[in-house]
C-alpha cells in the first residue's frame, strides 16, 4: 500500500487520522482510528473504508501503528 494514499485517508465516522498497522511480516492489516476506536480492514492491498466492515477495538487492544 502506498505510503502516501494512508496520508490521505481519514476515518469516515469521525474524519479524523487513521493509522497503518502492520503485521509481523511488515504487510499491512488495517487502518486503525484511535478515537473511534475502530480498525478498518485493508484486503488486497485495497483499504475497506466501510463502518459496517470495520471491527470495534477492545479496551485491551493496541490503538497505535506498528512499522509505518
Amino acid at each position: 500500500m502506498d505510503h502516501r494514499l494512508t496520508e490521505m485517508l481519514v476515518c469516515p465516522v469521525c474524519k479524523g487520522p487513521l493509522q497503518l498497522r502492520r503485521d509481523e511480516a511488515s504487510r499491512p492489516v488495517d487502518l486503525l482510528c484511535a478515537a473511534d476506536r475502530l480498525a478498518f480492514p485493508i484486503r488486497d492491498g485495497i483499504p475497506v473504508m466501510l463502518e459496517s466492515e470495520a471491527r470495534h477495538l477492545d479496551a485491551g487492544s493496541p490503538a497505535t501503528a506498528q512499522g509505518e
